[in-house]
């Protein structure tokens, strides 16, 4: 009986859905949960994509499993010492553009395994040579952590200076081998779980202004941003739930978005163009690490912020063998780098992705959301969401579709293999491996209509099958995050704030308009119309 209503009140919860499902299971004695019934497949108009995959061209089926796939020297042409890697950095940043320059090297070579050099380059770094892993099969070696080493490795070639994060190695550096990495892991599912019972409601809170303010634009006639009141919101949303803290009421006040983004420039930089002309970014961007002097004092705010605010996590963090100080600053980067900059991204990317897909799926979306609500008595939980098929659906296709962190890198520990789909290539030991996530996430080998938002592709038995395929979370989207590998510690965390997102959107609007412009990171998202809720 206990059993049974632990399983009953966790299913309604909406505190423990962003824990790993296998912990949830343990913890609640719930057998694995059951298959959800078949679902139609329905073909949707899609918003316009940029064209990721490899060959235009029809794909073969693969090699049957018994076939032997040949051994292929890893291709690539890597051009002389500092002016092949500069001539790569103008190609990937302006002559072509990241999706171009990987598919056409990838046609020249005829290989989704081949040899480049990735920015920044010189002068900024002696490394850029790099094994490039393009497609859905070889890519998921970078995710073991017995063939592949992540030290250092999180933003590219290169590590940002430590005085931009206190002094210390932050955990998204560390390699599971390293002593520190547990411990800090084990400090951020603290951090995910100590005040899960505020997740749904500040998130509601949140979002709740976001579209009151959307709401008041539209009406007055204007078009409506969504990317600064998202930010404004996530960051409101991450440090309620997280540390119970609302920054407005504090010396921080609304400008942390600002804050964050800057910092994050300062992290970034060498692998991000910002439309500016090309040698003014060449020059202060591309070749010299930003001086994180300059950013000193508008991140000892941040730091102030999170201390104040935190003692709870902070008495964990001794508990666990972590100074104050320095669990502090690891914080401030899961908080605002890894959470902030995940929602940053992801929200306008799921924005436009559902509204390029057109009315028909809005009307959908709108009749599952309150179809649901009205079966829970009008609350908005975290069960709730799990009985919502084609909202869990079009999040994960959204992730697939546009992961919000694109790249990956990895160093070899050792001599490997690694397949693709057409033949194998020796790795060895110390070379770098770096994979760009859409392409093997939209992998024609793997997934039907790749390059198309397919809202209901994860619906039933079959679509679940695919769901190990989704990879945005430095992992496996069927597998759970552990304190032994560097999947992402708030992987179920982005993937219910997203459907938070929808049921909020759907509960409120039977469909709506968007404008979509560029940005350096996704997409720049204008609201133009909105339809209230009629039924």
């Amino acid at each position: 009986m206990a059993a049974a209503a632990a399983a009953a009140a966790a299913a309604s919860s909406p505190t423990l859905l962003y824990l790993p499902a296998a912990t949830r299971r343990r913890l609640y004695h719930q057998p694995p949960p059951e298959k959800l019934p078949s679902y139609s497949r329905r073909r949707l108009p899609s918003s316009p994509a940029i064209s990721a995959a490899v060959s235009e061209k029809p794909q073969s089926p693969p090699p049957s499993p018994a076939a032997e796939l040949p051994l292929r020297r890893i291709p690539g042409d890597l051009g002389f010492p500092v002016i092949g890697p500069w001539k790569d950095r103008q190609d990937y940043f302006y002559n072509q553009g990241k999706e171009v320059f990987f598919k056409s090297r990838a046609q020249k070579y005829q290989s989704t395994v081949f040899r480049t050099n990735m920015p920044p380059g010189p002068f900024f770094t002696s490394e850029s040579n790099v094994v490039v892993l393009l497609d859905g099969k070889s890519y998921p070696a970078l995710f073991d952590a017995g063939k592949v080493e992540k030290k250092n490795l999180f933003t590219g070639t290169y590590a940002p200076s430590t005085d931009l994060t206190g002094g210390y190695r932050i955990l998204s550096f560390l390699d599971p081998s390293e002593p520190s990495h547990a411990k800090l892991k084990r400090l951020m599912f603290f951090l995910l779980s100590h005040r899960r019972d505020q997740v749904v409601p500040e998130f509601r809170r949140a979002y709740a202004e976001l579209f009151d303010s959307i709401e008041n634009d539209v009406a007055a006639g204007k078009k409506a941003g969504f990317n600064g009141l998202n930010e404004q919101a996530a960051f409101n949303f991450l440090a309620q739930s997280f540390l119970g803290a609302d920054p407005r009421s504090s010396r921080l006040g609304s400008d942390a978005p600002k804050l964050i983004n800057l910092w994050v420039l300062f992290h970034l930089h060498p692998v991000l163009t910002l439309g500016l002309p090309r040698l003014l970014e060449e020059v202060v961007f591309h070749t010299f690490p930003l001086p994180p002097l300059l950013f000193r004092k508008s991140y000892q705010r941040l730091y102030d912020f999170f201390y104040q605010n935190s003692s709870r996590v902070l008495e964990e963090a001794e508990a666990l063998g972590i100074s104050r100080d320095e669990a502090c600053h690891n914080l401030i980067f899961a908080t605002c780098f890894n959470s902030f900059g995940g929602l940053k991204i992801f929200f306008p990317n799921l924005i436009k992705s559902i509204a390029g897909a057109g009315e028909k799926l809005h009307l959908e979306l709108a009749e599952e959301v309150r179809s649901a609500l009205k079966s829970s008595g009008g609350d908005v939980t975290a069960g709730v969401t799990e009985t919502m098929p084609l909202v869990k659906s079009a999040v994960y296709e959204a992730l697939r579709l546009e992961p919000p962190v694109p790249s990956q890198y990895g160093r070899a520990k050792l001599d490997f293999v690694v397949e693709s789909h057409e033949a194998k290539f020796q790795i060895r030991k110390g070379e770098l491996l770096y994979g760009f996530q859409p392409f093997a996430t939209k992998d024609p080998k793997i997934f039907d209509r790749p390059e198309e938002f397919v809202p209901d592709r994860f619906v039933g038995e079959e679509g679940e099958k695919l769901l190990k395929h989704v990879l945005w979370s430095n992992g496996p989207e069927n597998r759970s995050p552990t304190v032994d590998d560097k999947q992402c510690a708030g992987k179920d965390f982005v993937v219910l704030a997203g459907r938070l997102l929808l049921v909020e959107v759907f509960r409120r609007y039977d469909t709506f308009e968007i404008d979509v412009g560029a940005s350096p990171l996704g997409a720049a998202v204008t609201v133009t119309s909105l339809k209230p809720a009629s039924f």
